[in-house]
């Protein structure tokens, strides 16, 4: 599945949860996200694509932080669900590295860049930053500000930061020079190859 259709597969469970909670409340909104990333593993596994480690994640991390939030009655879980992902994915960009000795940015888009060695490690760091970053504004907005306005937030403010790095990153290899097709590449005045 191409990675824009992807994301979009991604995006729906979260038009659910405000769907349901702008009709139902926090609660009900929280089932309603346990039941969509349930039938979205569920639909992937039934059609045979490949399910990310991301996506797994997030469908436990949906279970788990939804469920303490059902059993408590305490909306802080889910509210926390988005700060742990964002987190986890920060500490993967980083420890991979670190630890394992190997840039996933790289894994995941050397299919389809070639880039110097400290360009990946500079992208790798840059994202694992926006990670941490976007954690902290989601706690920030659900500590400061409303419930409506944190849900808000939940649906734009996370595509909207993402969509910030995305275009920080491609400005950043543009303006390197890092995304000119090579082959297109000749010297001035040279002449079109016969």
């Amino acid at each position: 599945m191409p990675w824009p259709c992807m994301q979009l597969v991604e995006f729906v469970p979260i038009l659910i949860f405000v769907a349901a909670y702008y009709a139902f409340g926090i609660f009900y909104a929280t089932a309603a996200l346990m039941a969509a990333v349930t039938v979205q593993i569920g639909v992937m596994w039934a059609a045979k694509r490949p399910i990310s480690g991301q996506t797994k994640f997030t469908f436990w991390l949906s279970l788990v932080f939804g469920g303490l939030t059902l059993l408590l009655h305490d909306k802080t879980f889910i509210q926390w669900k988005p700060t742990i992902l964002n987190w986890a994915m920060a500490a993967a960009l980083l420890g991979s590295h670190f630890f394992a000795r190997h840039n996933l940015i790289k894994r995941v888009l050397g299919a389809q860049l070639t880039l110097p060695e400290r360009v990946w490690l500079r992208l790798n760091y840059g994202w694992a930053c926006g990670f941490i970053v976007a954690g902290a504004m989601n706690l920030y907005v659900a500590r400061n500000f409303s419930e409506a306005f944190w849900v808000n937030y939940k649906l734009i403010g996370g595509f909207a930061i993402t969509l910030v790095y995305v275009l920080v990153t491609v400005a950043y290899l543009g303006l390197n020079g890092h995304l000119s097709d090579p082959s297109t590449d000749r010297p001035k005045g040279a002449g079109r190859p016969s």
